[in-house]
């Protein structure tokens, strides 16, 4: 697939909206991101280990617009100047209809959203639209924390996980995973006045400033995610990502913008997190 060049996220990501959390109205607390990968991960989406005819036919689908073009219209309309789609699903499943249950977990822009009307948007959320109305399926979206996308997968509570979901060898473990639609990376998100890591031009450069901090320091992160493990570190795990951790406090949100919201509060002082959500946060927050 080709490679996502552009980080320019598009002014409809309203993030405070989506997670309608009352602090969007504080006061200006601008944040930037550091624009330096911590780590590189691939996302793709999680069905059951012994689903290979959906298997066959999320990969199917995926080649399908990675070809015709249909996924960079998509991706144009939350990296570039498109204006994002938005659209009603059904949030019940019945086992008496034909139905695409989907697991995510909104609040992941510019991934999976949600506004105040009910509407669901982003570019997984978009690509699940798309697979329903080509397996000829209603769309459930089944919203819950992103702790418990991929264990609603295994236990078929739903058919595929589409949240934003990167590959592990745990996960791994759990579901069987469609061909890889995104690259993603961790990098930190810190207070717009914040000039510790300013100097910083290398991922090295970064880590030596946070090896340097102690307890003393609270770097948020949503639960779950790559962002956790990279804080908390997973050295111990023979299928981890190798992640060393770091000499801090972690402190976990159940959605991303939450840690970000908490850190300009004065709550924590940075916040670690998938490039693409960072940026949209930042955006939303910034204008």
């Amino acid at each position: 697939m080709k490679k996502l060049i552009s980080i320019l996220l598009v002014s409809a990501l309203l993030v405070c909206g989506v997670l309608s959390f009352a602090s969007c109205n504080q006061g200006k607390v601008g944040v930037k991101v550091i624009d330096i990968p911590l780590s590189v991960e691939e996302y793709a989406f999680a069905v059951a280990k012994d689903d290979t005819t959906l298997l066959n036919s999320v990969n199917e689908y995926l080649t399908k617009i990675q070809n015709d073009g249909t996924f960079d219209a998509i991706c144009d309309r939350y990296f570039g100047e498109g204006t994002p789609v938005k659209f009603d699903a059904a949030t019940t499943a019945d086992p008496n209809k034909d139905q695409l249950v989907v697991a995510t977990s909104t609040g992941f822009a510019p991934f999976e959203m949600v506004d105040e009307n009910g509407k669901y948007y982003g570019i997984d959320l978009e690509i699940a639209k798309g697979l329903a109305e080509y397996l000829g399926k209603e769309l459930v979206i089944l919203d819950m924390q992103f702790a418990s996308v991929v264990t609603s997968v295994q236990t078929g509570t739903a058919d595929i996980g589409m949240a934003g979901l990167t590959v592990t060898p745990a996960r791994q473990e759990m579901v069987t995973f469609s061909n890889s639609y995104y690259n993603a990376s961790q990098v930190l998100i810190v207070k717009e006045d914040d000039t510790t890591f300013d100097s910083c031009k290398t991922a090295d450069d970064v880590v030596a400033l946070l090896d340097a901090m102690s307890k003393d320091v609270k770097i948020g992160c949503q639960t779950g995610t790559t962002g956790e493990t990279y804080i908390v570190g997973d050295l111990d795990n023979p299928d981890g990502y190798g992640f060393k951790g770091l000499p801090v406090t972690k402190m976990g949100y159940d959605y991303a913008a939450l840690a970000v919201t908490a850190m300009r509060n004065g709550e924590i002082n940075y916040v670690i997190l998938d490039n693409a959500p960072a940026d949209a946060i930042a955006k939303s927050v910034n204008k």
